[in-house]
């Protein structure tokens, strides 16, 4: 590839924009921000193409990556699609969730005869803003791609190239098992550090006593509040089981306190060790 068009001067857009232009010397590696300020901040960390210009950033592009909320990716790309052509391109998007971006992106993709492969990196931080990303972000980090559409094997793997030289683990799946099992691993988990921030911190100052635990467990609730609410609202069908789950479970819970039961406390809390052991480890940053 000769050029990439990075949508979006966030965390992952500008860690993308790093990486990008350090990993891939004989690459151009264009970052789009939609206000002059975040351009400034992403000059400010080295970035070498920032810019505030659609056309600039994508025209002659051969890879464009949205790395805005899904709600603004449309428009973002209608928008660019009136002064530049699109035709040939491999578009993906950084969401979190996937059904979303295809069914809303699909019509305005075709019609500019351009590639839609979804992607969705499994990095990130609590922290947001072009100032927090760094050249390592995607290190060891999963990237679920999808191909729905059935674009040939080789724009997949133009596409998975260049996430692998970022540093990810790629895996193909399609939008409807990404979104389940974004809600399981990912959404959910969220949801959980959110209760366990709001029941456990209830008298906030109850904080000054909080230790690792407390810290650790609801760490991914400090993200950003807006963009989680529209990742949540947008995969709520698949979200609702595992919510479920989680109060029965809470329930069963409530229950073997009643019982006074040690044996059953213990089986439940070690099927849960047991599982999360089974995470393969953190990757290095």
């Amino acid at each position: 590839m000769k050029k990439i068009a990075v949508l979006g001067s966030g965390l992952l857009g500008g860690s993308m924009a790093l990486a990008g232009q350090k990993r891939l010397p004989d690459t151009e590696v264009y970052l789009w921000g939609r206000r002059q300020a975040s351009v400034d901040e992403a000059a400010s960390m080295g970035i070498q193409h920032a810019t505030t210009s659609l056309t600039e950033a994508v025209k002659g592009a051969d890879l464009l990556i949205l790395s805005t909320p899904v709600g603004a990716m449309l428009q973002i790309l209608e928008t660019v699609s009136r002064d530049v052509s699109l035709k040939g391109m491999i578009i993906t998007d950084v969401g979190s969730v996937k059904l979303t971006p295809r069914e809303t992106l699909d019509a305005l993709v075709r019609r500019c005869e351009a590639k839609y492969i979804g992607s969705h990196p499994m990095a990130g931080s609590e922290q947001t803003g072009v100032l927090a990303a760094r050249e390592s972000l995607f290190d060891g980090a999963a990237c679920v791609m999808t191909n729905d559409f059935g674009h040939d094997e080789a724009d997949v793997d133009a596409l998975k190239d260049f996430w692998l030289v970022l540093g990810c683990r790629c895996y193909l799946t399609s939008s409807e098992d990404h979104d389940a099992v974004m809600a399981r691993i990912s959404h959910l988990p969220h949801l959980l550090a959110s209760v366990g921030a709001m029941v456990g911190l209830k008298d906030p100052d109850y904080g000054k006593f909080a230790g690792n635990g407390m810290r650790d467990t609801t760490r991914v609730a400090s993200g950003h509040p807006g963009m989680w609410a529209e990742i949540m609202l947008r995969n709520r069908e698949s979200l609702k089981a595992p919510i479920e789950e989680s109060i029965e479970h809470l329930r069963e819970m409530l229950a073997l306190l009643e019982q006074s039961s040690e044996e059953a406390v213990t089986s439940f809390l070690q099927q849960a060790k047991d599982l999360r052991d089974q995470l393969p480890p953190k990757k290095e940053q």
